[in-house]
C-alpha cells in the first residue's frame, strides 16, 4: 500500500488521545528493562511518541529522552506534562537524523505504519548505537478485549459505536483526507531485514486487568482514532456526539465501564 503523510490525519485529536486511551502498564517498562539491561544510561528516541504516553513511561528507564511527532497537536499535548530530561520535537520521522545524534533506544509504539518505512529504517539504524535497539510496541489502548466474562460495570458498546461512526462517515475506514480500504499496512519485517537489522527477538506482555472507564473517557477512545477524528465530521460533529453519548447513556446508565486490557506485544531489532 503506497501512503503519503497526510497532515490532517489525527486532526483534533490530540486531547482524546491523552484522556481516550488506555495507560500502558509498568511491566511494559520492566519487561523491556530487563530483555535490554536498561540502566538509567543512554537516551530515548520515541519516533511518533503522540502525546508521550510511552515516552514518559520509558524515560526513566534512561538519561534523557527524546520525542518526536509529526502533529503540532500531540507534541503541544505531550510538552504540558512537564516531564523534565525529555525534548519534545514536532517533525516527520522522515526528516531523521536530523540533528538529534545517537541513542540506546528507539522506539515505535502504533506508528510505524504511518511512516515511509523503509526511508525511515534507513534514517534511523545508524542513530542507534552499539548495543542499542529499535523496539516497536504492539498495543490497542483505545479499547479492551472482547468477551463475555463478568466485569463489575458494562462493556462499551464498541460494535453499536463502529456502526454509527459508519452512519456518519461511511463503510469504509477514514483516514485524513483519504481512507483505508485494506487497513493499515504491514510487511514490517521484510523492510528490516531489507535495510540489515537483526531479529526479531519478541516479548508478551501480558495484562488482563480490569479498568474502569468514564463516558468521557470512551467518547475521547473514539475521537482519538484516525478513522474517527473529529475533523472528520465536520458540520455534523455535535450531532454525532450527541448520539455517540446517547448509545452510552443506553449501555451503562451509570456512566462507568469496564474492559479487560489487552495483551501488548514487543519485537526488538538490532542494528
Amino acid at each position: 500500500m503506497d501512503w503519503a503523510w497526510d497532515p490532517s490525519l489525527y486532526e483534533g485529536s490530540a486531547r482524546h488521545y491523552a484522556v481516550g486511551r488506555m495507560a500502558y502498564p509498568t511491566a511494559l517498562a520492566d519487561a523491556l528493562r530487563d530483555a535490554l539491561g536498561l540502566d538509567g544510561t543512554g537516551r530515548l528516541l520515541d519516533v511518533g511518541c503522540g502525546p508521550g504516553s510511552l515516552t514518559l513511561l520509558l524515560a526513566p528507564l534512561v538519561a534523557s529522552a527524546v520525542g518526536i511527532d509529526a502533529d503540532d497537536g500531540m507534541v503541544a499535548e505531550a510538552r504540558r506534562s512537564g516531564a523534565v530530561g525529555i525534548e519534545w520535537r514536532q517533525m516527520r520521522a522522515e526528516e531523521l537524523p536530523a540533528d538529534l545524534g545517537t541513542f540506546r533506544l528507539v522506539s515505535f509504539a502504533q506508528s510505524f505504519h504511518w511512516m515511509d518505512q523503509p526511508q525511515v529504517a534507513r534514517a534511523v539504524r545508524p542513530m542507534i548505537e552499539p548495543g542499542g535497539a529499535w523496539v516497536h510496541v504492539f498495543a490497542t489502548t483505545h479499547r479492551g478485549a472482547a468477551g463475555d466474562d463478568a466485569l463489575p460495570h458494562p462493556r462499551p458498546p464498541w460494535d453499536q459505536i463502529e456502526e454509527l461512526v459508519a452512519t456518519y462517515l461511511g463503510p469504509v475506514r477514514r483516514a485524513g483526507q483519504g481512507s483505508l480500504p485494506s487497513g493499515t499496512r504491514g510487511g514490517e519485517e521484510d523492510v528490516m531485514r531489507e535495510v540489515g537489522y537483526r531479529g526479531p527477538e519478541r516479548l508478551d506482555v501480558v495484562r488482563g486487568d480490569v479498568v474502569e472507564r468514564s463516558t468521557e473517557e470512551v467518547v475521547s477512545a473514539v475521537f482519538s482514532l484516525s478513522s474517527s477524528a473529529p475533523h472528520l465530521f465536520g458540520p455534523r460533529l455535535p450531532e454525532f456526539d450527541d448520539d455517540l453519548r446517547r448509545l452510552l447513556r443506553a449501555a451503562s446508565p451509570t456512566g462507568t465501564f469496564a474492559e479487560r486490557a489487552r495483551d501488548i506485544g514487543v519485537v526488538i531489532w538490532r542494528p
